[in-house]
């Protein structure tokens, strides 16, 4: 049985070997909360044995992040420093790599005025757009990952003790990474196989629409005419593959930005900007979110939606069956890239680039153009549930079951 230090080492290592996939000479920005640095250290390490040129590590704090918001003068709030966008801008000059460690407090910034919060993100979408934009693209490699802290964990296991609690979670972080596995790298690239034969035969339908239909669901969801299926194992603009999503079991592509109607309703929480937003729903018409609700995170959410021009289409649709391992393990995580790999899901905002077919030297406008969302942010949530079931429609009109009961039918 391996030590849990062994674990934590093997689990940098696929992130660094097949999330990243670090190449001789590369450099790597690490974003990590200080809760996450025995496992930022293991990383760091991994990366420099990989090749790595250069590792930098941009710590975070919620407890500090929170004051920053709430006493930080509002003029402040909506600047960004310009040593921060060089960082930014010679990481894409260079085709470099960054890794997001997931797992700060759910609720970090519950309370906070979501609207400082929103000016703050203007600025950031704003300044930082084009790195945004290098990364739809594949110009740079980039991962997120999940590490447990003591608020996150106790979110997910409230009736555990701090140290029992942390542990659970670890335990099924390593789970949903394949850590449990014999050959972990192995078994990643067999997984990847297979999402790559989903993948590939929905490139190959060209289907005109998606129908979704399940408690408090009712929405049509017209696909980008040119449409790209996407799925584990992404090429950069470099020709090199990489994983963004670790763990990962999301096949997915673009919507056409005004062929959204009907109504969805979440299926599992959503932590968004140190909220938490649950039992929430949206109309569409005509590709727009003219209504909405939510039991509990309402301003949060309205302030997301307030963000842009853009903030009230879809960027994104990806299918992820119910049974998939995450979703089994029963638990709710109330952090994204875990719960969006249990379920199927949406995203309101921009559009990832890769999903439309020769886009990689279209200027905003020009996607603006073909009905391309463009927004400085990108929200997903969660809609699957065993009770979801999904038609797809072929270019003449007829419709074939793609989901049944929240599972491929295909």
């Amino acid at each position: 049985m391996k030590s849990f230090q062994e674990k934590i080492e093997k689990y940098a290592e696929l992130v660094v070997k097949i999330g990243l996939n670090i190449q001789e000479g590369q450099k790597l920005i690490v974003n990590s909360p200080l809760e996450a640095a025995p496992f930022t250290r293991a990383v760091v390490r991994e990366a420099y044995q990989n090749g790595a040129k250069k590792v930098h590590v941009e710590w975070s704090d919620s407890p500090t992040g929170r004051i920053q918001f709430e006493e930080q003068p509002e003029e402040s709030l909506k600047e960004v420093p310009k040593w921060r966008v060089a960082m930014f801008e010679e990481l894409v000059e260079n085709h470099g790599a960054i890794l997001q460690i997931t797992g700060s407090d759910p609720n970090a910034y519950a309370g906070v005025d979501p609207k400082r919060i929103q000016i703050s993100q203007q600025a950031s979408g704003q300044a930082l757009k084009f790195f945004q934009e290098a990364q739809l693209k594949g110009d740079i490699h980039w991962c997120i990952a999940g590490v447990p802290t003591e608020a996150w964990a106790k979110q997910v296991f409230p009736d555990k003790a701090t140290d029992e609690a942390i542990e659970i979670l670890w335990e099924a972080i390593f789970k949903t990474v394949r850590l449990d596995q014999e050959n972990p790298v192995e078994a990643w690239k067999h997984h990847s196989k297979d999402l790559q034969e989903k993948m590939a035969y929905l490139n190959e339908q060209k289907f005109k629409a998606l129908h979704y239909k399940g408690p408090g669901t009712d929405l049509s969801i017209e696909l980008h005419p040119d449409h790209v299926w996407v799925a584990a194992g992404h090429k950069s603009t470099q020709g090199r593959t990489y994983i963004p999503n670790m763990p990962t079991e999301e096949v997915f592509t673009a919507p056409k930005k005004t062929g959204v109607n009907g109504t969805v309703t979440s299926t599992k929480p959503l932590a968004l900007n140190g909220n938490l937003i649950e039992n929430f729903s949206f109309t569409f018409k005509d590709g727009k979110v003219v209504d909405f609700s939510a039991e509990k995170g309402y301003d949060a959410l309205k302030a997301m939606l307030d963000t842009d021009g853009g903030a009230r289409f879809l960027g994104e649709v990806a299918l992820v069956p119910h049974q998939s391992p995450i979703s089994q393990s029963g638990i709710i995580f109330f952090n994204t890239l875990y719960d969006e790999n249990a379920s199927c899901h949406i995203a309101l905002g921009n559009a990832i680039t890769m999903n439309i077919k020769d886009s990689d030297n279209m200027s905003a406008e020009e996607l603006t153009a073909q009905e391309v969302n463009q927004s400085y942010v990108h929200t997903d949530f969660m809609i699957g549930s065993s009770q979801l079931d999904i038609d797809a429609e072929t270019k003449d009109g007829k419709r074939l079951p793609l989901f049944r009961n929240g599972n491929w039918a295909i």
